[in-house]
C-alpha cells in the first residue's frame, strides 16, 4: 500500500491553524497570517488559496471587509475584475492551465468557507487534474509546495491594481 503524505493538512482538519481575525484584513499588511500574499493594491488583494482544490488557486478579495457583492463600491468591482484578468494572466504564463475555474461563493449555505469577506476563487485546470484519488480518497494531489508557487507568482502582482 502506498501511503500519501501530507502532514500539513492535519491543521486544517483540527482546525489548529486558523488566524485570530479575517484572513483577509490580516492580509492587507501585504504578509497576512500565512505570508502567502501575492499583492496588494488600492482596493483589492490576492493570495493564494491556503487549502488548495488545484495547484495555483488564488483568491482575490476587496481590502475592505465586505460580505455581500452589491455592498461594493464601483472601484472595488472594478479593481476585482481587473485582479481577476491579473490573475488568469499570470498563472497562464507561469503554468499554462487549460482552463480556469472562477467564482464566489455567497453565503454558508452555497460553500463560503469565510462568509464575512467576499473573495473570489480563480482555480487553473488541466485534462486529468481530477483522478481516482479525488473520487475514491477525497485527496487531492497537489504537486508543488504552495510556498514554491507563491514565489513564483509575487512578481506578477507587483503591479497589482
Amino acid at each position: 500500500m502506498e501511503v500519501l503524505w501530507a502532514p500539513w493538512r492535519m491543521s486544517y482538519i483540527l482546525g489548529n491553524d486558523k488566524a485570530d481575525g479575517c484572513i483577509f484584513c490580516l492580509a492587507t499588511d501585504g504578509v497576512g497570517a500565512d505570508n502567502l500574499v501575492l499583492g496588494v493594491g488600492r482596493s483589492t488583494l490576492a493570495m493564494m488559496n491556503k487549502y488548495p482544490y488545484n495547484n495555483g488557486h488564488l483568491l482575490i478579495a476587496p481590502k475592505r471587509h465586505v460580505a455581500a457583492i452589491d455592498e461594493l463600491t464601483e472601484e472595488e468591482s472594478a479593481d476585482l475584475m481587473a485582479n481577476l484578468a491579473l490573475a488568469k494572466k499570470a498563472l497562464q504564463t507561469l503554468m499554462n492551465p487549460e482552463g480556469y475555474n472562477v467564482g464566489l461563493n455567497l453565503g454558508r449555505v452555497a460553500g463560503a468557507g469565510i462568509e464575512e469577506h467576499l473573495h473570489f476563487h480563480i482555480v487553473p485546470r488541466w485534462g486529468g487534474d481530477t483522478n481516482f484519488m479525488t473520487v475514491l480518497g477525497d485527496v487531492r494531489s497537489v504537486p508543488e509546495h504552495i510556498e514554491a508557487t507563491c514565489e513564483k507568482l509575487r512578481p506578477f502582482f507587483k503591479n497589482i491594481r
